[in-house]
């Protein structure tokens, strides 16, 4: 089948080249000439894995391309997916839908035949039909199908998410709209890919509700791991002894410094509002966004405490910037109000990132970029470790202890063992393991 993504962001980039790799013909649509002339160069402007070899070997066996107009392969489109940003609105939270009805309107002036337009973007409930009014208002003779069909794909892994999906949800009414998706999505039967059908405006709630209930998760079991640390409890087993419940389940129960990232901060503020709109509070949900943002600055206390409380010409080293290991993504990262509240309690910080200090210099100009973990922790007071990404996690002991001028390190993922971390003397604090 034909298929026009007007995006070549995350979801985009990675949903189209993945339709692709199905065998559909895909054209990835975007206003942006020079990430359009990046991709024809076989530049990928985002980091995840395996995205450059995928996008590359669809571009060879000539399924998909690269543009900035839409007209052309609107009109030629069986599916057209909006996957374009909604971030969260300047002064009050909601989502900004303005990129998705401007790609409404677009998308309508260059429709040809029967075509189904999809918002893969999350969008809060209720968009779809203002996307169908647009369309008609601006094209009446259009005929066409409005969907949605949410996204559901964790960065770092957001290719075996999309080829492996738990679930594919899709919103419709319309018949010939089911036919069109389901053919789409043929090629994952094989995988056992769950199609699950719903009115639209379920499936629009559907993701909200998703990631509002896995932010919650989190900021759960961070609740517990404070709890744990007063109490002498080990915040690890607690997780493990929980999530042995499947009714619970062992994922999202990993204590750290918060969330952060494109999704859950932004997903849970909107959710919030939309609540308020309908008269229908989501208290829960309120609460967890509070304890998100005080925690990302409660680490900077944890640090000054590990360092006796005053952090003025006190050397810092953060290891990991970005909101998750595997990405360069620096949205809503927990490394930002850390390293800000490190800062403005007189602190020096260094940092080091595999992929995110390109990235994280305009949100963090005013700190050291280190070479290497080693080069980081080089006359450190206080070694932080924020990410966890697979190079922290076994670090030489000895060198990096070596290199610091105090032996201490916050670990806020829970990476090492306390005794290990007490064999080669060093001063261990980790989140919520009080018996440490």
């Amino acid at each position: 089948m034909r298929i026009t993504m007007i995006g070549t962001g995350y979801v985009g980039l990675v949903s189209g080249a993945c339709f692709a790799d199905f065998g559909h013909r895909v054209t990835c649509v975007d206003k942006d000439a020079g990430k359009i002339a990046a991709l024809h160069r076989g530049e990928i402007p985002i980091f995840e894995p395996g995205l450059d070899e995928l996008v590359a070997a669809n571009v060879k066996a000539g399924r998909l391309d690269f543009t900035t107009d839409l007209t052309a392969p609107v009109g030629e489109a069986d599916a057209v997916f909006i996957a374009v940003g909604t971030p969260s609105r300047r002064g009050d939270g909601h989502a900004d839908l303005s990129y998705v009805y401007a790609a409404a309107k677009e998308i309508a002036a260059a429709l040809q035949g029967f075509t189904v337009v999809v918002t893969k973007s999350t969008v809060p409930v209720g968009t779809g039909d203002e996307v169908e009014r647009l369309i008609r208002e601006t094209n009446p003779a259009a005929d066409v199908a409005v969907a949605s069909n949410p996204e559901f794909l964790r960065e770092g892994a957001a290719i075996r998410d999309f080829k492996f999906p738990d679930r594919i949800v899709i919103g419709t009414a319309d018949e010939r709209a089911r036919k069109v998706l389901g053919e789409i999505y043929r090629p994952l039967s094989l995988n056992q890919g769950p199609l699950m059908y719903t009115a639209r405006r379920t499936a629009e709630l559907i993701k909200y509700a998703a990631n509002a209930f896995l932010a919650t998760k989190i900021t759960f079991i961070n609740e517990i791991a404070d709890l744990a640390e007063k109490v002498g409890a080990d915040v690890q087993d607690v997780a493990r002894g929980i999530g042995m419940d499947n009714r619970i389940g062992p994922k999202f129960l990993h204590a750290g410094p918060g969330f952060g990232g494109s999704c859950f901060p932004k997903d849970t503020r909107a959710l919030v509002k939309i609540g308020l709109d309908y008269e229908a509070p989501l208290r829960i949900v309120e609460a967890v966004m509070a304890v998100n943002d005080n925690r990302k600055r409660a680490m900077a206390r944890k640090v000054s405490a590990a360092l006796g409380g005053n952090m003025r010409g006190k050397t810092v080293a953060v290891l990991g910037l970005t909101f998750k290991p595997d990405t360069d993504d620096m949205r809503e990262a927990p490394s930002i109000p850390l390293v800000t509240s490190l800062t403005d309690m007189g602190a020096k910080v260094k940092a080091f990132d595999p992929a995110g200090m390109d990235h994280a210099k305009s949100e963090l100009p005013d700190i050291t970029y280190c070479e290497d973990a080693y080069d980081c922790a080089k006359g450190a007071d206080a070694l932080v470790i924020v990410t966890e990404w697979v190079q922290f996690r076994a670090l030489d002991l000895s060198r990096l202890k070596a290199a610091m001028a105090q032996p201490i390190v916050v670990d806020l993922r829970n990476i090492y063992r306390p005794a290990e971390m007490a064999e080669h003397g060093f001063s261990y604090h980790s989140v919520g393991r009080g018996d440490a």
